[in-house]
């Protein structure tokens, strides 16, 4: 059942996205998406309403972008509570620093070994 509520969360969140590229009157672009993900997910965090989604979806709710505000959010409230004002800088980049150095070594293996088509 946590696999069906993670996939019907992270679906939903992702056919938002597309709805909002496309039916818009905007010149919406994926960027301003990903922005509008993380920028919703710290204002959600912010206000507590974010934690019960991922309490119920699991990684349906923190494998999107807005997951990665969540935490970003979360690492930044942590931080002031352990070391002040100051802590909210750290914090947060303390507590997204394992996603983003794994983005990072797993796109140089792949860069390293994949073969482009030209």
């Amino acid at each position: 059942m946590e696999l069906l509520k993670a996939f019907v969360l992270g679906g939903l969140l992702c056919a938002l996205g597309q709805l909002l590229i496309d039916l818009t009157p905007f010149n919406i672009t994926p960027g301003h998406i990903l922005v509008g993900y993380v920028t919703s997910g710290v204002v959600l965090s912010f206000l507590g309403l974010y934690q019960p989604l991922v309490d119920w979806g699991g990684a349906g709710a923190t494998v999107p972008l807005s997951g990665f505000g969540h935490s970003l959010a979360q690492g930044a409230i942590e931080g002031v509570k352990n070391r002040g004002l100051l802590g909210a800088l750290g914090g947060g980049l303390e507590a997204t620093s394992i996603g983003i150095a794994t983005a990072i070594v797993l796109g140089l293996v792949v860069a390293t070994f994949a073969q482009p088509k030209g």
